[in-house]
Protein backbone atom coordinates (compact mmCIF):
# COMPACT_ATOMS: atom_id res chain seq x y z
CA UNK A 1 0.00 0.00 0.00
CA UNK A 2 2.15 3.00 -1.38
CA UNK A 3 -0.99 5.62 -0.88
CA UNK A 4 -3.32 6.29 1.31
CA UNK A 5 -6.02 3.62 1.98
CA UNK A 6 -9.25 5.10 -0.09
CA UNK A 7 -11.75 2.85 1.78
CA UNK A 8 -11.77 2.98 5.45
CA UNK A 9 -13.35 -0.05 7.99
CA UNK A 10 -14.96 1.26 11.16
CA UNK A 11 -15.67 -2.06 13.26
CA UNK A 12 -17.94 -0.66 16.22
CA UNK A 13 -20.35 1.56 16.30
CA UNK A 14 -20.13 3.59 19.57
CA UNK A 15 -19.18 7.13 20.46
CA UNK A 16 -15.78 6.25 19.34
CA UNK A 17 -16.50 4.56 16.36
CA UNK A 18 -19.65 7.02 15.03
CA UNK A 19 -16.81 9.77 15.32
CA UNK A 20 -13.83 8.04 13.63
CA UNK A 21 -16.12 7.16 10.84
CA UNK A 22 -17.45 10.96 10.29
CA UNK A 23 -13.43 12.09 10.75
CA UNK A 24 -12.57 9.61 7.92
CA UNK A 25 -14.92 10.73 5.86
CA UNK A 26 -14.28 14.41 6.30
CA UNK A 27 -10.86 13.27 5.47
CA UNK A 28 -11.75 12.27 1.90
CA UNK A 29 -12.47 8.62 2.97
CA UNK A 30 -15.02 6.24 1.78
CA UNK A 31 -16.03 4.79 5.13
CA UNK A 32 -17.97 1.38 5.92
CA UNK A 33 -19.22 1.93 9.67
CA UNK A 34 -20.00 -1.96 11.07
CA UNK A 35 -22.38 -2.83 13.94
CA UNK A 36 -22.90 -6.10 15.35
CA UNK A 37 -26.75 -5.22 15.79
CA UNK A 38 -28.44 -5.80 12.05
CA UNK A 39 -31.73 -3.15 13.33
CA UNK A 40 -29.36 -0.53 14.54
CA UNK A 41 -27.64 -0.64 11.66
CA UNK A 42 -30.47 -0.25 9.58
CA UNK A 43 -31.51 2.63 11.78
CA UNK A 44 -28.64 4.55 11.91
CA UNK A 45 -28.04 4.26 7.71
CA UNK A 46 -31.97 5.32 7.64
CA UNK A 47 -31.59 8.10 10.01
CA UNK A 48 -28.16 8.96 9.55
CA UNK A 49 -27.14 9.79 13.40
CA UNK A 50 -26.04 7.63 16.18
CA UNK A 51 -29.27 8.72 18.61
CA UNK A 52 -27.88 6.15 21.42
CA UNK A 53 -23.98 7.57 21.53
CA UNK A 54 -23.85 10.66 19.59
CA UNK A 55 -27.33 12.32 19.72
CA UNK A 56 -27.19 15.61 17.23
CA UNK A 57 -24.33 14.98 15.15
CA UNK A 58 -24.98 13.83 11.33
CA UNK A 59 -23.63 11.15 9.86
CA UNK A 60 -21.27 12.12 6.61
CA UNK A 61 -22.86 11.21 3.68
CA UNK A 62 -19.38 8.99 2.56
CA UNK A 63 -20.34 7.30 6.01
CA UNK A 64 -22.38 3.83 4.87
CA UNK A 65 -23.62 1.27 7.82
CA UNK A 66 -23.97 -2.00 7.95
CA UNK A 67 -24.23 -5.37 9.46
CA UNK A 68 -22.89 -7.17 7.03
CA UNK A 69 -19.17 -8.56 7.27
CA UNK A 70 -19.26 -9.53 3.22
CA UNK A 71 -19.15 -5.26 3.30
CA UNK A 72 -16.00 -5.08 4.92
CA UNK A 73 -14.17 -7.01 2.06
CA UNK A 74 -13.45 -3.34 0.06
CA UNK A 75 -12.13 -1.83 2.96
CA UNK A 76 -8.15 -1.21 2.32
CA UNK A 77 -7.45 -0.57 6.67
CA UNK A 78 -10.00 -1.43 9.57
CA UNK A 79 -10.31 0.84 12.58
CA UNK A 80 -11.08 -1.83 15.33
CA UNK A 81 -13.35 0.40 17.79
CA UNK A 82 -14.72 -2.24 20.05
CA UNK A 83 -14.33 -2.50 23.58
CA UNK A 84 -10.84 -3.42 24.51
CA UNK A 85 -11.89 -7.31 25.99
CA UNK A 86 -13.85 -8.22 22.69
CA UNK A 87 -10.82 -7.25 20.34
CA UNK A 88 -9.93 -10.69 20.08
CA UNK A 89 -13.27 -12.10 19.61
CA UNK A 90 -14.05 -9.59 16.95
CA UNK A 91 -10.94 -10.10 15.08
CA UNK A 92 -12.12 -13.92 15.15
CA UNK A 93 -15.53 -12.95 13.46
CA UNK A 94 -14.48 -10.66 10.99
CA UNK A 95 -11.14 -11.13 10.24
CA UNK A 96 -12.02 -13.63 7.19
CA UNK A 97 -13.86 -10.92 5.37
CA UNK A 98 -10.83 -8.34 5.81
CA UNK A 99 -8.45 -8.39 2.56
CA UNK A 100 -4.70 -9.70 4.27
CA UNK A 101 -3.15 -6.49 3.47
CA UNK A 102 -5.77 -4.52 5.10
CA UNK A 103 -3.96 -3.04 8.49
CA UNK A 104 -6.07 -3.63 11.13
CA UNK A 105 -5.50 -0.55 13.63
CA UNK A 106 -6.31 -0.97 17.04
CA UNK A 107 -8.62 2.08 18.57
CA UNK A 108 -9.75 0.32 22.20
CA UNK A 109 -7.30 1.36 25.08
CA UNK A 110 -6.72 -1.47 27.29
CA UNK A 111 -4.87 -4.37 28.34
CA UNK A 112 -6.34 -8.07 27.38
CA UNK A 113 -7.19 -9.87 30.81
CA UNK A 114 -6.40 -13.49 30.90
CA UNK A 115 -3.37 -13.71 28.79
CA UNK A 116 -1.56 -10.01 29.26
CA UNK A 117 -1.23 -9.33 26.10
CA UNK A 118 -1.65 -6.05 24.50
CA UNK A 119 -4.08 -5.39 22.27
CA UNK A 120 -2.10 -4.89 19.60
CA UNK A 121 -0.60 -8.46 20.23
CA UNK A 122 -3.78 -10.02 20.44
CA UNK A 123 -4.65 -8.44 16.78
CA UNK A 124 -1.35 -9.95 15.68
CA UNK A 125 -1.96 -13.36 16.72
CA UNK A 126 -5.77 -13.80 15.17
CA UNK A 127 -4.42 -12.53 11.55
CA UNK A 128 -0.42 -13.83 11.83
CA UNK A 129 1.17 -11.46 8.85
CA UNK A 130 -1.24 -8.86 8.67
CA UNK A 131 -0.02 -5.69 9.42
CA UNK A 132 -1.22 -4.16 12.92
CA UNK A 133 -1.24 -0.09 14.36
CA UNK A 134 -2.40 1.48 17.13
CA UNK A 135 -4.36 5.01 17.37
CA UNK A 136 -4.48 6.49 20.63
CA UNK A 137 -4.44 10.38 22.26
CA UNK A 138 -6.24 12.87 23.84
CA UNK A 139 -10.02 12.66 22.12
CA UNK A 140 -13.41 12.54 23.23
CA UNK A 141 -15.76 11.40 20.80
CA UNK A 142 -17.88 14.35 21.03
CA UNK A 143 -15.66 16.92 20.33
CA UNK A 144 -14.43 14.92 17.34
CA UNK A 145 -17.31 14.18 16.03
CA UNK A 146 -18.39 18.11 16.17
CA UNK A 147 -15.07 19.07 14.48
CA UNK A 148 -13.40 20.22 17.43
CA UNK A 149 -9.83 20.27 17.03
CA UNK A 150 -8.66 17.02 18.18
CA UNK A 151 -5.00 15.67 17.77
CA UNK A 152 -4.12 12.00 18.46
CA UNK A 153 -1.00 9.56 17.63
CA UNK A 154 -1.34 6.66 15.54
CA UNK A 155 1.50 3.97 15.05
CA UNK A 156 2.97 1.25 13.18
CA UNK A 157 5.94 -1.38 13.48
CA UNK A 158 6.62 0.32 9.32
CA UNK A 159 7.11 3.79 9.65
CA UNK A 160 5.91 4.52 6.01
CA UNK A 161 2.46 2.58 6.84
CA UNK A 162 2.01 4.94 9.91
CA UNK A 163 2.31 7.72 7.96
CA UNK A 164 -0.27 6.82 5.31
CA UNK A 165 -2.71 5.94 7.31
CA UNK A 166 -2.55 8.99 9.38
CA UNK A 167 -2.57 10.90 6.20
CA UNK A 168 -6.00 9.14 5.43
CA UNK A 169 -7.51 9.72 8.48
CA UNK A 170 -6.30 13.39 9.15
CA UNK A 171 -8.38 16.06 8.00
CA UNK A 172 -9.35 20.11 8.94
CA UNK A 173 -9.77 19.54 12.52
CA UNK A 174 -8.80 15.87 13.09
CA UNK A 175 -4.64 15.57 12.99
CA UNK A 176 -3.11 12.30 13.48
CA UNK A 177 0.52 11.78 13.91
CA UNK A 178 2.46 9.00 13.02
CA UNK A 179 5.28 7.01 14.91
CA UNK A 180 6.65 2.94 15.23
CA UNK A 181 6.48 3.07 18.80
CA UNK A 182 3.63 1.17 18.78
CA UNK A 183 4.22 -0.20 22.68
CA UNK A 184 4.47 3.11 24.40
CA UNK A 185 1.32 4.50 22.27
CA UNK A 186 -0.74 1.37 23.89
CA UNK A 187 1.28 1.37 26.70
CA UNK A 188 0.25 5.36 27.32
CA UNK A 189 -3.85 4.86 26.81
CA UNK A 190 -4.00 1.81 28.73
CA UNK A 191 -2.40 3.02 32.04
CA UNK A 192 -4.33 6.17 31.49
CA UNK A 193 -7.41 5.10 32.23
CA UNK A 194 -6.00 3.45 35.65
CA UNK A 195 -4.90 6.91 37.00
CA UNK A 196 -7.99 8.83 36.04
CA UNK A 197 -10.02 6.56 38.10
CA UNK A 198 -7.68 7.51 40.71
CA UNK A 199 -7.85 11.49 40.12
CA UNK A 200 -11.73 10.57 39.98
CA UNK A 201 -11.51 9.04 43.40
CA UNK A 202 -10.28 12.23 44.49
CA UNK A 203 -12.36 14.30 43.45
CA UNK A 204 -15.47 12.49 44.45
CA UNK A 205 -13.41 12.45 47.91
CA UNK A 206 -13.01 16.60 47.90
CA UNK A 207 -9.28 16.33 48.86
CA UNK A 208 -8.64 19.21 46.47
CA UNK A 209 -6.98 20.23 43.72
CA UNK A 210 -3.37 20.58 44.98
CA UNK A 211 -4.09 16.56 45.44
CA UNK A 212 -5.43 15.63 42.35
CA UNK A 213 -2.07 17.08 40.67
CA UNK A 214 0.06 15.43 42.68
CA UNK A 215 -1.53 12.51 41.91
CA UNK A 216 -1.43 12.97 38.46
CA UNK A 217 2.43 13.93 38.39
CA UNK A 218 3.01 10.65 40.58
CA UNK A 219 1.12 8.71 38.44
CA UNK A 220 2.84 9.98 34.99
CA UNK A 221 6.14 9.15 36.99
CA UNK A 222 4.09 5.27 37.29
CA UNK A 223 3.44 5.12 33.45
CA UNK A 224 7.14 6.20 32.47
CA UNK A 225 8.65 3.20 34.80
CA UNK A 226 5.98 0.50 33.10
CA UNK A 227 6.65 1.78 29.36
CA UNK A 228 10.77 2.28 30.13
CA UNK A 229 9.92 -1.30 31.45
CA UNK A 230 7.89 -3.33 28.29
CA UNK A 231 10.30 -0.84 26.13
CA UNK A 232 8.03 1.91 25.24
CA UNK A 233 10.44 5.12 24.25
CA UNK A 234 10.10 7.82 27.11
CA UNK A 235 9.65 10.80 24.49
CA UNK A 236 5.95 8.56 23.10
CA UNK A 237 5.20 9.01 26.73
CA UNK A 238 5.85 12.66 27.28
CA UNK A 239 3.50 13.07 23.62
CA UNK A 240 -0.12 12.73 23.24
CA UNK A 241 -0.67 9.09 23.66
CA UNK A 242 0.96 9.63 27.42
CA UNK A 243 1.05 12.93 29.01
CA UNK A 244 -1.54 14.30 26.80
CA UNK A 245 -4.26 11.68 27.34
CA UNK A 246 -3.52 11.44 30.71
CA UNK A 247 -3.95 15.04 31.64
CA UNK A 248 -7.20 15.03 29.48
CA UNK A 249 -8.84 11.84 31.57
CA UNK A 250 -7.46 12.80 34.88
CA UNK A 251 -9.31 16.26 34.72
CA UNK A 252 -12.69 15.96 33.20
CA UNK A 253 -15.61 14.62 34.21
CA UNK A 254 -16.37 13.78 30.74
CA UNK A 255 -14.15 10.85 31.03
CA UNK A 256 -15.96 7.78 32.29
CA UNK A 257 -12.71 6.61 33.79
CA UNK A 258 -12.79 9.90 35.61
CA UNK A 259 -16.26 9.79 36.30
CA UNK A 260 -16.59 5.81 37.82
CA UNK A 261 -13.33 7.05 40.04
CA UNK A 262 -15.71 10.20 41.73
CA UNK A 263 -18.49 7.67 42.27
CA UNK A 264 -16.21 5.70 44.11
CA UNK A 265 -14.92 7.94 45.99
CA UNK A 266 -18.61 9.63 46.69
CA UNK A 267 -18.95 6.40 48.86
CA UNK A 268 -20.63 4.58 45.65
CA UNK A 269 -20.37 1.10 45.31
CA UNK A 270 -18.19 -0.74 42.64
CA UNK A 271 -21.46 -1.70 40.92
CA UNK A 272 -23.40 1.30 41.54
CA UNK A 273 -20.19 3.62 40.49
CA UNK A 274 -20.20 1.30 36.96
CA UNK A 275 -23.91 1.75 36.49
CA UNK A 276 -24.18 -1.60 34.44
CA UNK A 277 -20.86 -1.11 32.36
CA UNK A 278 -17.53 -0.94 34.14
CA UNK A 279 -14.96 1.51 32.39
CA UNK A 280 -12.13 0.43 30.94
CA UNK A 281 -9.76 1.51 32.86
CA UNK A 282 -11.28 -0.90 36.01
CA UNK A 283 -10.70 -3.90 33.62
CA UNK A 284 -7.13 -2.72 33.20
CA UNK A 285 -6.17 -2.39 36.55
CA UNK A 286 -5.49 -5.69 37.58
CA UNK A 287 -4.01 -7.19 34.85
CA UNK A 288 -1.61 -3.72 34.80
CA UNK A 289 -0.53 -4.45 38.33
CA UNK A 290 0.39 -7.92 37.25
CA UNK A 291 2.68 -7.04 34.48
CA UNK A 292 4.08 -4.29 36.73
CA UNK A 293 4.82 -7.05 39.30
CA UNK A 294 6.36 -9.64 36.76
CA UNK A 295 9.03 -6.69 36.03
CA UNK A 296 9.17 -5.21 39.48
CA UNK A 297 8.11 -1.68 38.28
CA UNK A 298 6.51 -0.25 41.49
CA UNK A 299 2.87 1.18 40.89
CA UNK A 300 1.45 2.41 44.12
CA UNK A 301 -1.55 4.74 42.59
CA UNK A 302 -2.43 1.33 40.13
CA UNK A 303 -2.19 -0.82 42.84
CA UNK A 304 -4.39 1.07 44.80
CA UNK A 305 -6.98 1.72 42.72
CA UNK A 306 -6.84 -2.52 41.59
CA UNK A 307 -7.65 -3.33 45.28
CA UNK A 308 -10.13 -0.86 45.31
CA UNK A 309 -11.99 -1.96 42.10
CA UNK A 310 -11.59 -5.18 42.96
CA UNK A 311 -13.12 -4.49 46.62
CA UNK A 312 -10.05 -5.74 48.46
CA UNK A 313 -9.58 -2.14 49.74
CA UNK A 314 -12.12 0.49 50.77
CA UNK A 315 -11.17 4.20 49.07
CA UNK A 316 -10.48 5.26 53.03
CA UNK A 317 -7.63 2.58 53.30
CA UNK A 318 -5.92 3.08 50.09
CA UNK A 319 -6.01 6.77 50.40
CA UNK A 320 -4.18 6.03 54.24
CA UNK A 321 -2.04 3.54 52.75
CA UNK A 322 -0.53 5.83 49.90
CA UNK A 323 -0.06 9.10 52.33
CA UNK A 324 1.84 6.36 54.79
CA UNK A 325 4.55 5.52 52.03
CA UNK A 326 7.70 5.87 53.22
CA UNK A 327 9.11 9.36 52.17
CA UNK A 328 12.02 9.51 49.13
CA UNK A 329 13.90 11.21 46.34
CA UNK A 330 11.30 12.27 44.12
CA UNK A 331 13.71 10.54 41.27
Amino acid sequence: MLTPPEVIGVIGGGAWGTALANAAAVAGRAVVLWLRDPEQAEAMQARRTNARHLPGVQLHDRVTVTAASDDLRAVQAALLVTPAQTIGAVIAALGPALAPAAPAIVCAKGIERGTGRFLTETAAAVRPGAPVAVLSGPSFADDVARGLPTAVTLAAQDGGLAARLAAALSGPTFRVYHGTDVRGVEIGGAAKNVLAIACGIVQGRALGESAKAALTARGFAELMRFARAYGGAPETLMGLSGLGDLVLTCGSAHSRNFAFGERLGRGASVEAASGGKLAEGAFTAGVLVELARAKRVDMPIAEAVAAVVAERLSVEAAIEALMARPLRAEH
